[in-house]
């Protein structure tokens, strides 16, 4: 019993904190308002961890790389205190289980990205039909921008209705179902 409620608290904390990182990458590469609050305290939550980073693991081409081995290296912490505390060898353990361990890692930021993105254009449809004003409009565009302007140019409105968003869900549950999920479980099969 007190190994699930530690679990639990090692999922919370680290995902929030990826998620927090993640979201801070994207609203960087999104060039979503700075200034807006919700940025600022995303900044504000991360910085702590970012900046020390950043002396070592400098942008590339406006990719904010240290964000990303940030997101990158908590998944991996939550991923080897899971298996610690399951007993898994891992001093032992061969380099299949290294290989599998990192791309849980990279499968478990892909996903949260996914998410990220889909529920950002959840809100941002659900905002636009019930307070298209709101304050978070304009950075949950900013964020959503790159998903759904490719789908808009070739999509017609049905009705005086933006269908993209369901087309945007679609896709990613698709991804989700077809190459996130069965990609994570043969990994999970090799720990």
């Amino acid at each position: 019993m007190l190994q699930n409620a530690l679990i639990f608290l090692l999922h919370t904390l680290f995902g929030l904190f990826t998620l927090a990182v993640l979201l801070r990458f994207y609203l960087q590469l999104t060039n979503a308002p700075f200034r807006h609050p919700a940025s600022q305290a995303i900044v504000s939550l991360t910085n702590f961890a970012v900046r020390p980073l950043r002396r070592f693991v400098p942008s590339w081409r406006g990719l904010d790389l240290s964000t990303l081995l940030l997101a990158f290296v908590a998944q991996l912490l939550l991923q080897l205190c899971l298996l610690w505390l399951r007993d898994f060898p891992l001093l032992v353990a061969g380099s299949g289980a290294w290989i599998a361990l990192l791309g849980l890692c990279v499968l478990s930021l892909t996903k949260l990205s996914i998410y990220i993105f889909l529920y950002a254009v959840f809100v941002q449809a659900i905002l636009s039909w019930l307070s298209p004003h709101n304050p978070m409009a304009t950075l949950l565009d900013a964020l959503t921008r790159p998903v759904l302007q490719p789908l808009r140019k070739h999509l017609p409105l049905a009705g005086g209705i933006d269908i993209s968003p369901l087309v945007v869900f679609i896709i990613a549950e698709l991804l989700l179902i077809t190459l996130v999920t069965p990609l994570e479980q043969q990994l999970r099969v090799l720990l």
